[in-house]
């Protein structure tokens, strides 16, 4: 039985783990405190650690980099994570699945499809395209195999986003959500369940190797209207800019948007026509995923082994 290692028990680290699973495979989940799904092995570990995170992945098939470190602490953090799972990929000749996203790209006027230049424009960004690149590096000499998934805003169980943190709890309580951009705009919703399936599906295709590739996503809809969807009548208004700036005083994840607010002023809509045709994977309609999102319980939640 061939083994896949996840590195992040998250909602896509935990759907992934649940997919290979279910299809036979051994999967190994390795988060900094041991925690995870029922049906895979379960391993406590800092995937920072080179000699540990080599340990754990001999003999894989695959690695999948579903970590996730705190927001504020990206640029210290991700670089030695991103290290110590390049050169186990390199060691053991395991595939590197990653799950990226589209600060890499900055602003962008028209949706974004996978051609669209890098041009991040914060620290956040930086350093996110510069793990992809030294993987991409890496796949081009021939040293490891590789590939990355991208998504917009995340829904689901336990994803957390603006939407989920700020504007989610808002209006279930009946008050008004206040959003730091405009709530009319465009805007792209990827399932975490939809991230997870492409990131396995890409892992085991050499066509999907040496590209990254964008998640198969719902149509676009506004802030306003998301809300709308999830309660009805509720309240949703621009944030003044004084109110930005106040809650970034008492939360560290608030206080860093500010470097992605370009998402939330304009439309923000991903183009992932060329995965859904390459793979013939659709996204979840966005009723789905945002009940989902509402509810708080993943379909994975009922499913033996939980």
């Amino acid at each position: 039985m061939d083994l896949h290692v996840v590195v992040g028990a998250g909602p896509v680290g935990t759907a992934a783990a649940h997919l290979l699973a279910e299809a036979g495979h051994r999967v190994r989940v390795v988060t900094r405190s041991g925690s995870g799904p029922a049906s895979a092995e379960l391993v406590a570990a800092d995937a920072s650690d080179p000699a540990r995170i080599a340990e754990l992945t001999q003999g894989a098939t695959a690695i999948y980099n579903c970590a996730n470190p705190s927001y504020d602490r990206w640029p210290t953090d991700w670089p030695p994570i991103a290290a110590a799972l390049l050169a186990a990929a390199e060691r053991s000749g395991a595939v590197l699945a990653s799950v990226g996203n589209l600060y890499g790209y900055g602003p962008v006027g028209a949706p974004i499809n996978e051609a669209a230049p890098l041009r991040p424009t914060s620290a956040k960004a930086e350093v996110r395209v510069r793990i992809w690149q030294d993987a991409l590096a890496a796949h081009e000499a021939g040293r490891i195999r590789t590939t990355e998934v991208r998504g917009s805003d995340y829904l689901g169980a336990g994803a957390r986003t603006m939407f989920t943190e700020a504007v989610l709890p808002a209006v279930k309580a009946g008050r008004t959500a206040f959003v730091p951009g405009d709530p009319d705009a465009p805007h792209s919703w990827t399932y975490t369940g939809d991230v997870a399936r492409l990131l396995v599906t890409a892992a085991a295709s050499e066509r999907a190797w040496g590209r990254a590739w964008h998640v198969p996503t719902a149509p676009p809809v506004s802030v306003r209207a998301l809300a709308a969807m999830a309660v009805a009548g509720a309240k949703v208004r621009r944030a003044p800019s004084w109110l930005v700036r106040a809650a970034g005083v008492v939360s560290p994840d608030l206080r860093e948007v500010r470097h992605v607010l370009y998402q939330f002023d304009r439309p923000f809509v991903i183009d992932s026509g060329a995965a859904t045709a390459t793979f013939r994977l659709a996204a979840t309609p966005l009723a789905d995923s945002l009940a989902e999102t509402v509810s708080g319980r993943s379909p994975l939640d009922a499913r033996p082994g939980r």
